[in-house]
């Protein structure tokens, strides 16, 4: 029994640090994704100081454990890691909600993980070769090359199970807070499991007491914000839903990590932003829609409308985010309707599945700086949804972006994808066409051949006025040079790279 110990011991507690690295490294990026957004910055930043951290813990380990082979010291860093983890948590909650919003996209993400996530990552990166000596140390017959591998493959493996649990089941359950602050108690009582002077089975004993007792105690934190009504995280992102007023009336809000996506107006139910409005530009093209499709549900605002348009329209919905549609129901009113059909299934995916035909389809998936999948702003994806519409059918998107004509920019290469596959198409902007500051862009695209005069009387005098005062809104792009703005394609999409031109003056 004791030798079995003294062969398990070290590589157990390699293992459990190791699937720690791994969920403190997946779940940093969705804390950083409600500042910087889901992008290639945030996920290339916190990787590239996770991996820095831990090359220099892989070297100061190696010295330190030359020098001071003691368990004691390998048992005191595990739990130094563990309080550093919680420290550093509870410092993001208090300054990154400030801090976060006045670094770029660009910076922000490595000068955060520098902050919240470089000292932990560096002490947990002390222990591989720490454990190496203190295996070959446990066991004299054991050569340093096996020593080694037996270490690397405990580690390895349990950043396997650390990886696969952070996304399949720790984040959908039980949310970053509680996840990170549980790591933190983990690693805290792993230490002072090691360091305990008591026989095995009083030390196990004493252990899963204090886990136990943190797990539950950790688990009834409400750390919510203030004014939530609902918080989540979910497989893809942290959703809140919240209460305030909009334009002088109560309102609820729905809330997907940084960006406010959706509300509507309590007591009428009215849809509560202006941009999901436009929803109804359809009818100059098209009125009598029979089969519609949403790319990105929300709060299932549009959806809602166009059931309200016309009792036979059927509406599907594409929603990827599988806790969304039951949020709907519960918190925006969304019916119990059969022309109703909701999938859980990326839009792209789904268009590329399904042979249907559709009148009208709505696509509001990338409807903030912050959360822009580009594979639905290609060429690629645009054609795909031409090729689903029926004749004389209507495609209309909305697009976050400033029309401010910079060498670089998100808005005008999105418009010359766009144009490049839907020839009869028009853009408006939600606020004006002369401002230059961000703002939402509608696109509208029509499979046919008629031609639209927003200053036509019978457009100014619909008695709709998003309608009536569209040519107010349409943007002029006969005199926009296009020349310098590329095609987005599937094998070229620097979609974050063009956004982050937004904020930044680097070009």
């Amino acid at each position: 029994m004791d030798y079995f110990l003294r062969k398990l011991t070290i590589p157990f507690f390699v293992f459990i640090t190791g699937a720690c690295v791994l969920i403190i490294e997946i779940v940093a990026i969705r804390i950083l994704a409600p500042y910087f957004g889901n992008t290639i910055f945030t996920v290339s930043g916190v990787i590239t100081v996770v991996l820095l951290a831990l090359s220099l813990g892989y070297y100061s380990g190696g010295k330190l454990a030359d020098k001071y082979p003691k368990e004691k010291i390998f048992y005191g860093i595990i739990a130094l890691s563990g309080a550093t983890v919680i420290v550093l948590h509870l410092f993001s909650l208090f300054f990154l909600p400030s801090l976060g919003y006045k670094l770029s996209l660009i910076s922000g993400p490595i000068i955060s993980s520098i902050l919240l996530f470089f000292t932990q990552s560096f002490l947990l990166g002390t222990l591989s070769p720490f454990a190496v000596k203190l295996q070959k140390m446990r066991l004299e017959n054991l050569g340093v090359g096996s020593a080694s591998g037996q270490i690397f493959f405990w580690s390895t493996l349990g950043s396997i199970l650390g990886s696969l649990s952070a996304g399949f089941f720790l984040i959908p359950n039980f949310g970053i807070d509680k996840i990170i602050l549980g790591v933190g108690a983990l690693l805290i009582l792993l230490g002072l499991f090691g360091n305990l002077s008591l026989k095995f089975p009083h030390k196990l004993f004493v252990i899963l007491f204090l886990l136990f007792t943190s797990f539950f105690f950790i688990n009834s934190l409400n750390l919510n914000p203030v004014g939530a009504i609902f918080v989540k995280d979910s497989l893809y992102q942290r959703i809140i839903i919240y209460e305030g007023m909009h334009n002088d009336k109560p309102a609820r809000f729905l809330q997907q990590d940084r960006n406010s996506s959706a509300a509507e107006i309590i007591e009428s139910g009215e849809l509560a932003y202006e941009y999901t409005k436009y929803y109804a530009l359809y009818q100059i093209f098209n009125k009598d829609i029979k089969q519609a499709l949403a790319i990105g549900a929300g709060a299932y605002s549009v959806p809602k409308a166009l059931l309200g348009d016309s009792p036979e329209v059927l509406v599907d919905v594409v929603e990827i985010d599988p806790l969304l549609f039951e949020l709907g129901k519960k918190y925006f009113n969304v019916p119990d309707d059969k022309r109703l059909n909701n999938f859980v299934e990326d839009g792209r995916r789904f268009l590329h599945d399904s042979e249907k035909k559709y009148d009208f389809i709505f696509s509001d998936a990338y409807s903030s700086f912050f959360s822009t999948p580009e594979h639905l702003t290609t060429k690629e994806f645009f054609e795909l949804s031409y090729d689903r519409l029926t004749d004389n059918g209507v495609f209309i998107a909305n697009v976050v972006g400033s029309l401010e004509k910079k060498p670089k920019s998100f808005v005008f290469s999105e418009i010359k994808t766009f144009k490049s596959v839907f020839k009869n198409s028009y853009f408006f902007a939600v606020e004006s066409p002369e401002t230059s500051s961000s703002q939402n862009i509608i696109f509208v695209g029509y499979k046919g051949n008629k031609a639209i005069d927003f200053n036509s009387l019978e457009i100014k005098n619909n008695k709709n006025y998003i309608i009536s005062s569209l040519y107010e809104k349409l943007i002029d792009i006969n005199g926009i040079n296009f020349d310098n703005y590329p095609i987005l394609t599937d094998n070229f999409a620097p979609v974050d790279y063009l956004i982050s031109k937004e904020f930044t003056n680097l070009y």
